[in-house]
């Protein structure tokens, strides 16, 4: 099955010379995935890769990443961080109706991961919800990318909590 995905990394400043990174992630296997390196010390990678599942396409993608720049660190994986307009697209809705299901049903639509005046939403939490409800379309392995995606930022982020100060915060954050 074919899984679309995004891997955006920093590159330090000894390794930023963007024809030479494009050439190794070629040579690494990374040729299913369009390369951006326009903003200065950063790297995006837009994958479309066969896999079995959509954990084995991911952590492929990944493994062929590092393997062409270990230099470069992880800053987001995606589809994960959305707002409304991002959901409606994925769910085959207008953004009026999004907004729309998610004020009413304000009890148990998920919450956003930052509320303000754009708020922000992990993707398979709201695709979770919408599945649930049914009667929408989401595409084939969207919903597991999504999930996935989500777990490995996740994790990127609790990996850099203070052993104390996360048991500490375990206690309190329920």
């Amino acid at each position: 099955m074919e899984y679309v995905f995004t891997l955006k990394y920093r590159l330090v400043a000894e390794d930023c010379d963007a024809d030479a990174i494009v050439e190794r992630l070629g040579e690494a296997g990374c040729d299913d995935a369009t390369v951006g390196v326009g903003q200065p010390g950063r790297l995006g990678l837009l994958f479309t890769r066969e896999g079995a599942t959509a954990f084995e396409a991911v952590a492929s993608a990944l493994k062929d990443v590092k393997r062409a720049v270990p230099s470069a660190r992880l800053v987001e994986a995606g589809p994960d961080f959305v707002g409304l307009t991002d959901v409606a697209e994925v769910a085959g809705v207008s953004r009026q109706n999004m907004r729309k299901l998610m004020v009413n049903h304000a009890m148990d639509f998920p919450a956003p991961v930052h509320e303000g005046s754009a708020s922000v939403w992990h993707l398979a939490d709201v695709l979770e919800w919408l599945i649930a409800r049914g009667g929408y379309e989401i595409k084939t392995g969207v919903a597991d990318v999504a999930k996935l995606a989500k777990q490995i930022n996740l994790t990127k982020e609790v990996r850099q909590i203070e052993p104390r100060v996360s048991r500490q915060l375990g206690n309190l954050v329920a």
